[in-house]
């Protein structure tokens, strides 16, 4: 018989639908979709001059993160992303800590990603059609500087 997982110590991959992003002082912001979180070490290659081999060593370099892409359903009077933008100016740019935090099925934080200091880099609004049924949506581009993983429990 197949294990259905109720059994004390089973193990399930989490679903990735629940989870909610707090914006610097802006907390449990509700989003549609996050995507981006990644990092990567550059690779540096060397040879030796002594080396017998004819080829290069790959050493790894600096590590670079991509930007991470928020997509988030428009409400009424709601310029939160416009405004956080607008508060970029010539070498000037407040930069916050977000949090995504992936929740299980009580809302308890299972995994967070922490992004060091964020700032939007771009916002998309939302295509306007006059025969389109589907919901508004912006989008915002997030710089930053360091991604950290914590688990919650």
């Amino acid at each position: 018989m197949a294990d259905d997982g109720s059994a004390e110590g089973a193990t399930w991959p989490m679903p990735k639908f629940r989870f909610e992003v707090d914006l610097g002082d802006l907390k449990g912001v509700a989003f549609q979709e996050v995507s981006g979180m990644d990092v990567e070490n550059q690779v540096i290659e060397y040879r030796k001059s002594n080396s017998p081999q004819f080829s290069t060593e790959k050493m790894p370099g600096i590590k670079k993160y991509g930007n991470v892409t928020m997509k988030r359903g428009v409400f009424v009077n709601d310029n939160t992303f416009w405004k956080w933008h607008a508060e970029i100016t010539m070498n000037t740019v407040k930069r916050r800590t977000v949090l995504i935090k992936l929740l299980d099925e009580s809302g308890t934080v299972t995994m967070q990603w922490k992004l060091d200091n964020a700032w939007p880099t771009k916002i998309t609004s939302t295509d306007l059609k006059s025969d389109g049924n589907e919901v508004a949506v912006d989008t915002i581009e997030i710089a930053h500087e360091q991604l950290t993983i914590t688990n919650g429990k």
